[in-house]
């Protein structure tokens, strides 16, 4: 069965990801499309894809069946970020995007994500109304409509463009590259092997910035790494920002939606304080107000920044569809989540791992000092705050629902030698703690995993809330 998650579909290569699956997605795609389209003029739909096993081809095969349909579709010549390819949609007036993409899952997987006109995600309900043509086909047994690849091309319903240039240049409106320039900074950039390749090295070429990209050429098995930017993913970037003895490493993610960051120390600088940073500068210099959002399982040093300056701070479950149905509502100036998708006011609805590396590159520059001191500044005047996070794979693990309710009504008066404040359950269960800690235990809903998050004052308090956490949550589960 092929159902869409937060953020699309995805599945194991050459298992549930076949070309026969990928071809009726495609099919219900264009179902979907020309059901919703308006005017006289073709439907269109931009495809683009990653750096996986696969994935060229399986984007020129949606192509070869949106375009059968009728549907005007633009391909990307090579493989592009993610942002990109839906910046690009908004762009170009298209009526979807398709993304083919597992972002940062294992290399054996691969992914079909599916954008809306305006850039980002498609909602809940689209995605509803293309599984409900999917079951259609399949129970009718209906065709999937096919076109040659050539033909396509000759007849103009394919036409394979780069998306890299326009959305270079969005960036540019968005970013102060003249500041990045002035502060004349060594950066080392990580691709994880993935399609965020060479754009730094791109967007950067024009200024006096000193950019080295590793991992960086084509390799679909990513090296043998999940190309997820987290500390035990970046060994070599440390190892390179050392050796280059570079002022920052900027490491994006298999499709380049999520950002990380290694400090001239070689410590790494995690997703909370780049979205923490962030705010404060564009509050505190730029001058800009407007609406916070932020996941559930994100720093308080947020909450900080916004209460300190009088901005509406909301909160959400976990997933960036979650921060984008706000930021199309709402004057959100800033929403991003823990793992990493952050995005800015005037951009697209979507997390975006270049942009935040050039605003963190913009906010070095403009302070003129190491990173992390800037962060050392932040957290005296925000902090002190230190994260952390475990999965716990078990045996067994109840419903997401009963979990809920066993972790809200069995919770314990104190955790780690601190009294429980008290007790959220937006998305999992969140134990809040009077000094602004807290520890969040989400079941996951489709496996047997337990995601268990920690902040507090100190690295020992994490510590101990993670074990404790990750044993309360073991003991309602029934392990």
């Amino acid at each position: 069965m092929i159902r869409f998650g937060t953020d699309g579909w995805r599945a194991v290569i050459a298992e549930d990801f076949t070309f026969e699956n990928l071809r009726l997605i495609s099919q219900s795609v264009a179902h979907f499309v020309l059901d919703n389209h308006q005017g006289s003029d073709p439907a269109q739909v931009v495809v683009g894809y990653d750096t996986r096993f696969l994935s060229d081809r399986f984007a020129m095969e949606t192509a070869r069946v949106l375009a059968a349909n009728g549907i005007m579709t633009w391909l990307t010549r090579s493989d592009a970020p993610t942002p990109a390819i839906s910046y690009n949609v908004k762009e170009k007036g298209a009526d979807a995007g398709v993304v083919i993409t597992a972002s940062h899952n294992p290399p054996r997987y691969n992914g079909f994500k599916l954008k809306a006109n305006y850039g980002g995600s498609a909602v809940a309900e689209d995605c509803a109304a293309v599984e409900a043509h999917l079951e259609k086909l399949q129970l009718e047994k209906r065709p999937v409509k096919l076109i040659d690849y050539d033909q396509a091309v000759e007849d103009n319903l394919i036409r394979r463009f780069d998306p890299a240039w326009a959305y270079y240049e969005h960036l540019g409106t968005l970013v102060d590259l003249d500041c990045i320039s002035s502060g004349e900074l060594k950066v080392v950039s990580d691709a994880m092997w993935g399609a965020g390749r060479g754009a730094f090295l791109g967007i950067l070429s024009r200024t006096r910035t000193s950019v080295t990209e590793i991992r960086g050429a084509l390799n679909p098995g990513f090296g043998g790494i999940h190309p997820e930017p987290i500390i035990r993913n970046l060994n070599e970037l440390v190892a390179a920002v050392q050796r280059e003895q570079a002022d920052v490493g900027l490491a994006t993610d298999g499709d380049a939606d999520r950002i990380g960051a290694i400090d001239a120390r070689g410590k790494f600088v995690d997703p909370h304080h780049i979205m923490a940073l962030a705010l404060r500068y564009l509050v505190e210099v730029k001058n800009q107000r407007g609406a916070v959002v932020k996941t559930v399982s994100t720093t308080t040093m947020i909450d900080s920044i916004a209460a300190k300056h009088g901005l509406a701070l909301h909160e959400t479950p976990v997933g960036f569809n979650h921060i984008a149905d706000l930021m199309m509502r709402d004057d959100v100036l800033i929403g991003g989540e823990e793992s990493g998708g952050i995005s800015i006011r005037h951009h697209i609805p979507e997390g975006d791992g270049i942009l935040m590396g050039l605003l963190l590159l913009e906010i070095m520059a403009y302070y003129r000092a190491p990173l992390h001191e800037i962060i050392e500044d932040m957290q005296a005047q925000h902090g002190p705050a230190h994260y952390g996070r475990i999965d716990a794979r078990l045996a067994n693990i109840r419903p997401k629902k009963e979990m809920v309710q066993r972790l809200t009504e069995q919770a314990p008066a104190m955790l780690a030698g601190e009294a429980i404040a008290s007790v959220s359950t937006l998305d999992g269960v969140k134990y809040h703690f009077a000094d602004h800690s807290w520890l969040l235990i989400r079941p996951s809903g489709t496996e047997p995993v337990l995601r268990v998050y920690a902040e507090a004052r100190s690295p020992e308090m994490v510590k101990q809330l993670l074990i404790e956490g990750g044993q309360l949550g073991a003991q309602i589960a029934g392990n």
